[in-house]
Parts: C-alpha cells; structure tokens; sequence
C-alpha cells in the first residue's frame, strides 16, 4: 500500500512502542493480498495476471475496466437452508474455467461494493486451494478509475479453461455447531467479530461477539486502511494475531472483507461463518445477545451484505 499512506516518523516511533508491548503474538506475512491500483495496474500490464471484476453482471456491463473478465457473487454461492453459502468445488471449478481461469493463474480483484464482493472472491479461491496468486485492488473500480484505467461496457467472453478446484480448506470456514462450541467452551485465544452495522448488531447478535463494522477496515474513499492501523483497530479490541478468530455478518460477504483485511495485516486462524446471521437468527434453539432494544432492520434474502 504505497502510495498514499506514509507516515510520519513520529507515527512510525509510536507504532514499534506499541507493538513492541504486544505480547508473544506473531504476525505472519504481511501486505501480500491487498494492492493499491496503481500496482494492479502494473501487474495487469505486464501479461502475466488476470484481471477479474466481482460487480453484479448487470453493473459489469453498464461499466468494467477494459480486459477485465466478470465473476459475480451468485455465480461462485448458493442457497441452502439461506443465501450466500459457498458453492461447491464443482460449481467453483465451472465458473472459474468459463472466466478462462486455471488453477495456477495469477488473479487480481476488483468490485464497486466497498470491497466486499472482490473480499469474498478472493477467499472462495484461497478456500479450494488455488494456487496461483491472489490480489484485491484496494477502493476497487473507483480507484482503478482514479488511476486511469481505461473503461468500456458490454459483455465479454473468455476462451474456456480447466479450472482443477482443490479440497476445501475447512480450516478457513465454521458452521453454526463449531460457534456453538466455541461459545460454551469459551476457550482462550478466540475471538468472535459481528461485522455488521450499529443497528443490526444492537438488534441482537452471537453471545461474546466483538462487535467491529466492516467499513472500519476502510477509508471514506473505500481504500483500505494499512496494515499498521488495521492491527491497531483490532489489538485494541482485544483480538491477537495469535487468536482464532472468527467472523460473521448477515449473509458473510461483508466478513470476507474483514477476512481480507485480517489475512493482508498477517493474521492467519481466521474462519469466516458462512451461514452468518441469517442462519443463526431463525434458529429458536441458538442463543442470542441483544445489547439494546432491538430496532427494525429486516432480513432480505436478496441483499448487499
């Protein structure tokens, strides 16, 4: 994240005397999933990456960036007992051959939805294994605009590939059982995050859920926020690069997000709960926490979430 976010010395002193009183936690890789556009740009130039868009089709053809290819959300989930859910390998496999993706290609990610869509991507390729690299254009199509890329409408088709999808990672995902015994076993070194907004976290939410809105992970221009300020924003939440940690929303596509942000700031127990809240609230059995009186947000079984 080069450009736009140098810091001052002082910033810098401060950030290694904060860290430095952070305990045994260790951050793993950093920086290696989120990209500026100006570097997307640069990648995409040189031949060697595919540019994928993650808009709803509708959008990709009133608006793309040129040599972009679409895959959209309803493409790569499915609807079980509610929306959202992680399709299977086979449909993962599909999509991506008809994107003319193999295995091995090296992709970057880009949406207009505050990186959500371009956020669930990129895990739903990381989760059957693929094994080319993944990057997600930090601020999306806006920033790709702001950096001059060239834009067209319309459809594309790309040359049909193999797209080999691996097992899924199941260490990358949780189902309601596994937040259930996590709840009642509370053991250390976990954390839950509701991602959600102010008003649907304060209508009811997972019990021990640390509440953190998604779009605190942004800026107002929908870039994201460099890894020093993420790892602040969650340290000071009490959530270690040490923790499992686990995170939810409505439908999990604004927890991939946060996933995305997590992972790029080095943090790696990280499982995203798929059937999220709209699973856990039309079960009478599951427990639920209300911090205060609950508002009117409704359910949609088609939503932005």
């Amino acid at each position: 994240m080069k450009k736009r976010f140098i810091f001052s010395a002082l910033i810098l002193v401060l950030a290694v005397i904060l860290f430095a009183g952070c305990g045994n936690g260790k951050y793993e890789e950093s920086g290696s999933l989120i990209i500026d556009a100006d570097e997307a740009l640069e990648l995409v130039n040189s031949g060697d990456w595919i540019l994928l868009d993650a808009q709803k089709k509708t959008s990709f053809e009133k608006e793309h960036a040129d040599g972009s290819v679409n895959i959209e959300r309803k493409e790569i989930t499915v609807k079980r007992q509610v929306a959202n859910m992680l399709g299977s390998a086979a449909q993962i496999a599909e999509v991506a051959g008809n994107a003319g993706l193999t295995a091995d290609s090296n992709i970057v990610i880009y949406d207009d939805n505050n990186n959500m869509d371009s956020g669930r991507l990129a895990w739903t390729f990381m989760i059957y294994g693929h094994t080319g690299q993944i990057k997600i254009v930090s601020g999306g199509l806006s920033a790709l605009k702001a950096e001059g890329v060239s834009i067209t409408d319309g459809t594309v088709s790309a040359a049909a590939a193999v797209y080999k999808a691996g097992n899924l990672d199941t260490s990358m995902v949780i189902d309601k059982e596994g937040v259930l015994a996590l709840i009642n076993d509370a053991p250390e070194n976990c954390a839950i995050i509701d991602v959600r907004s102010d008003e649907e976290y304060n209508d009811g939410t997972i019990p021990g859920a640390v509440h953190i809105e998604y779009l605190k992970n942004n800026f107002s221009d929908i870039t994201y926020k460099p890894v020093q300020q993420i790892r602040i924003l969650y340290k000071d939440a009490g959530i270690m690069p040490e923790d499992t940690i686990v995170m939810f929303c409505k439908s999990s596509i604004r927890a991939t997000q946060t996933w995305a942000a997590l992972y790029n700031a080095g943090y790696r127990n990280l499982k995203v709960y798929d059937g999220a809240w709209l699973e856990w609230s039309i079960d009478d059995s599951l427990p639920v926490y209300k911090p205060e009186i609950p508002g009117q947000v409704q359910i949609q079984v088609e939503d932005a979430s």
